[in-house]
């Protein structure tokens, strides 16, 4: 449905200003590959705020708390 949405949004572009439109369909894996090191930070994170987590919350598991 994304992909979808996606070409439609393109398509209208392309009707709208062409030249815009395959300009950005040129730069949008150059956009992809520079935001790739920030969406691995990103899972860094988020995998850092996981463990955290689990080790907070580890005496209550130990007891018996259900979650």
């Amino acid at each position: 449905m994304n992909a979808l949405l996606a070409f439609l949004l393109w398509c209208l572009l392309f009707a709208v200003s062409w030249p815009l439109a395959l300009l950005a369909l040129v730069l949008w894996p150059l956009v992809w590959l520079l935001t790739l090191p920030l969406r691995l930070v990103g899972i860094g994170v988020g995998a850092a705020f996981a463990i955290v987590k689990a080790v907070l919350y580890l005496p209550a598991r130990v007891l018996g708390m259900k979650p």
